[in-house]
């Protein structure tokens, strides 16, 4: 059966919902006038002939809704003789409109957000009109997001910790866990000269903003004894630094490795001349600021996988002639008792374009899975006399500045 159902006319109207143009009209800012047209499917004639009780139960279902306006198709038929059925559905009123899906009250909750930030803080509004369903999954917070706006616009650019903000209601946890919200906020009530628009992201929004960030940390072991002893850190072979002291080291480290496991790091043998670097979860930014490590030559080691190879690609945007070490075809194909599989939430399937002619290669075979399904090898798996195999030999010199 084709014939609109009553349930079919309350989706149609369940859409202009979900689309948010209801709640606009109910602010006055809605493209939409009532009274508002269903659309209709009526039974033919043939439908009269063939299921006449059919159509006279949908006549009835169609002709008990509510809040409804039905105008009528009188016509004769040569079977069942003269007939009366829908031919158009209106409804006149929002408020009748609201009522049929049981969404009168959400528009009275948007209505009273709409008006309480009209009178806070008006340069918002455009956000809600554009996001009148995400303003009502906030209607709980509403008040504290409110005192953030206004805490940062009475303090520009601060300099401060989160923790530090302190506005009604307001912890440094709510601020992080609605960052997303309060940055498209912020955007529209602050001068632009408050912004730091270099700064993007979730991650970026201490800074857009001018608020103190937690420092970055990188750890470091010295691989040779024989490199300079760092002022403070005498006899201390595994250190960590804050960013800023890190870029500011002049080491004579001839090799950097970076692993991105915490045993590889501690356990990684002596090599003269050489650093280990312990990549653990930091942008390569906080590393490209060392203008020293530029000239040094440098190997990245990660877990042969695809996601393995997205972070060594995303390494090169900083130091394009980083070298990736133990993530080669014969080391994956040398272990394949360690074979594991890759988790779907870090697999990498995009082309990249940073990966030299033999990486590439395998990172086409892993993504595609021409070896094995998911297939992965973690660097803590490599045996470890494989590794100082591969020290031992001369490393190929990519990654080392001229």
């Amino acid at each position: 059966m084709t014939w609109s159902q009553p349930a079919d006319l309350r989706t149609q109207v369940e859409r202009l919902w979900q689309r948010g143009e209801l709640l606009r009209a109910v602010v006055g800012d809605g493209a939409r006038g009532w009274p508002l047209r269903l659309s209709l499917k009526s039974p033919s004639a043939a439908d009269l002939s063939n299921r006449f009780d059919a159509v006279r139960d949908w006549v009835r279902e169609i002709s008990a809704m509510p809040r409804v306006r039905i105008e009528w198709r009188e016509w004769t038929h040569r079977v069942q003789g003269r007939q009366r059925l829908p031919d158009t559905i209106w409804i006149d009123t929002l408020q009748d409109t609201l009522a049929m899906i049981g969404k009168t009250s959400e528009a009275r909750r948007f209505q009273a957000l709409w008006q309480q930030t009209a009178q806070a803080q008006p340069a918002l509004l455009p956000w809600l009109h554009k996001s009148p369903l995400q303003t009502l999954s906030l209607a709980e917070h509403w008040p504290r997001l409110l005192a953030v706006v206004a805490w940062v616009q009475a303090h520009p650019r601060p300099g401060v910790y989160l923790r530090q903000v302190d506005a009604p209601g307001v912890d440094s946890k709510f601020i992080e866990a609605h960052r997303g919200t309060l940055a498209q906020w912020l955007d529209l009530a602050l001068p632009q000269e408050a912004i730091d628009h270099a700064a993007t992201g979730v991650a970026g929004f201490a800074r857009r903003y001018g608020f103190l960030s937690k420092p970055v940390r990188i750890r470091l072991r010295l691989l040779d004894p024989q490199l300079l002893a760092l002022p403070g850190c005498t006899g201390l072979t595994d250190i960590t630094l804050d960013e800023d002291s890190f870029a500011m080291l002049t080491l004579p480290a001839q090799r950097v490795f970076i692993t991105e496991n915490e045993v590889n790091f501690l356990a990684f043998p002596p090599v003269s001349g050489a650093i280990v670097v312990f990549g653990a979860g930091y942008g390569w930014a906080a590393l490209a600021r060392a203008h020293w490590l530029h000239r040094a030559c440098l190997h990245y080691w990660g877990d042969i996988d695809t996601h393995g190879f997205a972070i060594l690609d995303s390494l090169r945007k900083y130091f394009p002639l980083a070298a990736s070490f133990l993530m080669d075809r014969s080391t994956l194909m040398a272990h394949v008792l360690q074979w594991g599989e890759e988790p779907l939430d870090k697999r990498h399937t995009s082309p990249l374009s940073r990966l030299d002619n033999e990486e590439a290669a395998l990172y086409d075979d892993l993504r595609n899975d021409r070896i094995r399904p998911r297939l992965r090898l973690e660097q803590e798996r490599i045996g470890y006399q494989w590794l100082c195999a591969a020290l031992a030999t001369d490393l190929h010199p990519v990654g080392c500045a001229t």
